[in-house]
């Protein structure tokens, strides 16, 4: 005996298939912001829709109500310790950072150092003869 089914008839492959196609909302990515001082950092982490942009994410970071000394228009930001565009689009776990000016030019200090080093023949001097 065959029962009757209202409706049309379909295999599990064939609702998989179809509930495939339908759009899905696409997931947040998860992201982080940070900012350091000498004496303090912060590192602070989102959720974000794909396709945010490095300078959204500091926007929706809130970090500049933290610190009101960051500018974006005058300091460097990077992911990953490299330099980045404010209009870079961040990938799940990113971490964006911003950079701070530096208060002394490495070369320069390096140079300095090694100018006293020759005066107190230490290291950098021409060898004993």
């Amino acid at each position: 005996m065959n029962a009757a089914v209202d409706g049309p008839v379909t295999d599990s492959a064939e609702q998989g298939a179809a509930m495939e196609a339908e759009p899905s909302t696409p997931k947040k990515i998860h992201v982080e912001v940070a900012y350091a001082l000498p004496d303090r950092q912060v590192i602070i982490p989102l959720h974000v829709e794909p396709g945010t942009t490095l300078e959204q994410a500091v926007a929706l970071s809130g970090i500049a109500g933290q610190f009101p000394g960051i500018d974006l228009d005058v300091d460097k930001v990077g992911i990953f310790s490299k330099l980045s565009k404010r209009n870079a689009v961040l990938r799940e776990h990113d971490r964006v950072e911003i950079y701070r000016k530096l208060i002394a030019d490495p070369k320069k200090v390096r140079k300095e150092r090694a100018a006293q080093g020759k005066k107190m023949k230490k290291g950098g001097g021409e060898p004993p003869a």
